[in-house]
């Protein structure tokens, strides 16, 4: 069984209430932070246990904090980026549904390593339900002496707001993010410079995920020395995965990074194999962002080595062979599915939620729609496979933010890796499936 940080107490009744959390050793991981660490040995402690960001970028946490100006006399503020809204990823939403409180206790952990005096949770507007649920937290929190002011009798004070974006999936990207918070629009900026120096309202920032901030308090408690010695490589602890598609036990599950990707689909532990005992055709290992890789692919290396769920595993080979961890949206396909349908629904989805600020991103997403349109529907010719490739080269790397390439790589991965079947749609001017 695989170290549970996250979902260690996620069934417990009444998770959601103050005293049960507590009563579970609960807040004792700040306890401990304000205690007995300054700020800046939290953000060493970080540094050490090789937490990495779980929101998709997979950067190291401890390195991000120690970017933020410290130099400067502006306010500094610690987000929380809970507009999680990848094609394929549920994860976040779990922690908040069921354990916000591990939330907020990450929040305040964080908000003391930065010296950042108010803190911000910025959760997707849909998830309205979610937010009655934190917010109800927040102030059982206040009550107990864990915010406001003079926290557990220390000298550091800190604010804590919950605020719902409108549901846009752009708003998941950090600068769009802090645009949003801020009252604007919610395009992204061009960086440099970045959040960590200017960042809301101007001043420095850090935006971390929400299971990124959810892992701080095991890490506070148990030190940085247990946390990095779970996991492989430079891919330390544990990650949760959202799992669906075609397989018996879709769900959220927390695994050791480094555990090899056919055992997570086929052991009754994890996903318990494909449905209806059918062939494994594809996966999408990290949200709909990420390439697709085929079923020889996903499961071995191109070298022929065991495909590992790590941020190094899963890339290795670069773009022709490997894919990305990215923010742990693991949709599996089995041999009845359509890969061009599949690749529609995802282009479909990057055009609506492009803001249109870049001419690449723009004018590409709605093309690739229209000819996926074109193909699935009968219409297409081998060209418009070509141009398809075409197009996504040309919005790949052309773009402000990441949009861009999420809505590129799939393109490009799709027909690299099952052009047959494009051809072979076109040779039949209809879905073969």
């Amino acid at each position: 069984m695989a170290t549970q940080i996250l979902l260690k107490n996620i069934d417990v009744p009444g998770l959601t209430d103050i005293h049960v959390y507590k009563g579970l050793g609960g807040y004792s991981a700040l306890e401990k932070a304000l205690k007995n660490f300054t700020p800046d040995q939290v953000t060493e402690e970080v540094k050490k246990s090789g937490l990495r960001g779980r929101g998709g970028a997979g950067f190291p946490t401890g390195m991000k904090w120690g970017f933020i100006d410290k130099q400067s006399e502006k306010p500094r503020y610690l987000v929380c980026n809970y507009d999680e809204s990848e094609p394929g990823t549920f994860k976040d939403r779990y922690i908040g549904e069921l354990n916000p409180h591990q939330l907020i206790e990450g929040m305040i952990i964080g908000s003391y390593a930065l010296g950042a005096k108010s803190a911000y949770i910025y959760i997707r507007g849909e998830l309205f339900y979610v937010i009655k649920i934190i917010e109800k937290a927040i102030q059982e929190a206040y009550k107990n002496g864990l915010l406001g002011n003079n926290i557990l009798g220390s000298d550091y004070s800190l604010d804590l707001y919950c605020h719902p974006g409108a549901g846009a999936y752009i708003c998941g990207e950090e600068t769009a993010l802090l645009e949003s918070l801020e009252g604007k629009r919610g395009n992204p900026r061009i960086k440099p410079p970045f959040p960590a120096i200017v960042g809301l309202y101007d001043c420095p920032t850090v935006v971390n995920n929400v299971e990124t901030i959810a892992a701080l308090p095991w890490i506070i408690t148990n030190g940085s020395a247990a946390y990095s010695a779970i996991g492989i490589g430079n891919s330390k602890g544990t990650k949760l995965i959202s799992a669906c598609g075609h397989i018996n036990k879709p769900g959220i599950y927390e695994i050791e990074l480094g555990l090899p990707v056919e055992e997570f689909i086929y052991s009754d532990e994890y996903c318990g194999g494909i449905i209806n005992g059918n062939k494994l055709k594809a996966v999408v290992a990290g949200g709909s962002s990420v390439p697709i890789l085929p079923a020889e692919l996903i499961l071995k290396t191109a070298a022929g080595e065991p495909r590992l769920m790590s941020y190094e595993s899963l890339a290795e080979g670069g773009f022709k062979t490997g894919t990305m961890m990215g923010s742990g949206g693991f949709i599996v396909m089995d041999h009845t599915t359509c890969i061009v349908k599949n690749l529609l629904t995802f282009a479909r989805f990057y055009r609506h939620e492009s803001c249109g600020q870049c001419s690449p991103c723009r004018e590409g997403t709605s093309w690739m729609e229209k000819i996926l349109m074109r193909i699935e529907g009968g219409q297409g010719t081998m060209k418009d496979i070509d141009l398809l490739v075409n197009i996504a080269k040309h919005v790949e790397g052309n773009t402000i933010c990441p949009l861009g390439d999420a809505a590129a790589w799939p393109v490009a991965s799709a027909i690299l890796h099952f052009r047959e079947e494009f051809e072979e749609h076109v040779k039949l001017q209809k879905c073969p499936f």
